[in-house]
């Protein structure tokens, strides 16, 4: 995984892959010590991810690609509905490759289907990190419908800052960055489409869990109203609700450093 723009040392990434249901699922791996799984937006991983190699220095991560997005093999995942299914492969990814007690991480999308995850996970998950979480049904504003935008300006609207934006996929994202953002929406709108991205039973699902709980989100969030945030944030029996000030919803690619340092500290409390 190569790193745009940024000032630490990159992580040594590979990549593994794993049958999982009945199909493969690849995996970056990379970093030593305690063992953190973290999950991606809906538009895939980034050609750069300085957030990942930050936590790479102090933690074991794994990062998957979601199976049927970009990266994977479409055909073997079309049984995927909806996002329980997808909850339920990751969380036996996870003791697939070894990790029985483990930490994870969502990003936008990702913190939903980690809060899926939760609901049935048990003793097992350590902490739970949510940043910019869709899955819960925003009361006052709705979530970015992503179905009626180009690839590239749902990924743009994810920034407050477009030069950030630039900085890591270029001022015109290459053909291949475009194909896969297209693979990835076909995947979301097969998965999040009715309702849209977010399941009206999860706030009450989420009582249950009682791992210590952290919710991130960024203060100019275009694509998650805040007051989702806030939901989690009062489902969760044992959560806290940090916000970054002047970013928007891909708080890992706009403060790499800011997020990498509030999850670190997070997880080794």
């Amino acid at each position: 995984m190569t790193t745009a723009a940024t000032s630490i040392k990159q992580a040594n990434w590979t990549e593994v892959t794993v049958e999982v249901c009945g199909g493969p699922v690849a995996v970056a791996q990379a970093g030593s010590g305690p063992a953190v799984f973290v999950l991606p937006r809906d538009n895939g991983h980034a050609p750069g991810n300085e957030f990942l190699d930050r936590l790479a220095a102090e933690f074991s991560i794994s990062y998957p690609w979601y199976p049927g997005f970009d990266h994977g093999e479409p055909a073997a995942w079309e049984w995927l509905t909806n996002p329980r299914d997808l909850a339920v492969v990751m969380r036996q990814l996870a003791p697939a490759l070894g990790l029985d007690a483990v930490s994870v991480v969502g990003l936008g999308f990702g913190g939903w289907i980690a809060a899926e995850m939760a609901t049935t996970w048990g003793p097992g998950l350590e902490r739970l990190v949510l940043v910019s979480p869709m899955g819960v049904k925003p009361e006052n504003g709705y979530i970015y419908d992503q179905f009626i935008v180009s690839t590239e300006h749902y990924a743009r609207a994810m920034f407050h800052d477009e030069a950030k934006f630039e900085a890591i996929y270029g001022a015109e994202p290459d053909f291949d960055q475009l194909a896969g953002w297209e693979t990835d929406r076909e995947m979301a709108s097969r998965i999040g489409w009715k309702p849209y991205m977010y399941n009206v039973a999860l706030p009450r699902l989420l009582s249950g869990v009682t791992a210590p709980a952290l919710i991130v989100a960024g203060a100019d969030d275009q694509v998650v109203p805040a007051e989702c945030a806030e939901i989690y944030r009062a489902s969760l029996p044992n959560a806290t609700l940090e916000t970054v000030p002047a970013c928007g919803h891909a708080v890992d690619l706009e403060f790499p450093d800011v997020l990498a340092a509030k999850v670190a500290a997070f997880l080794k409390r």
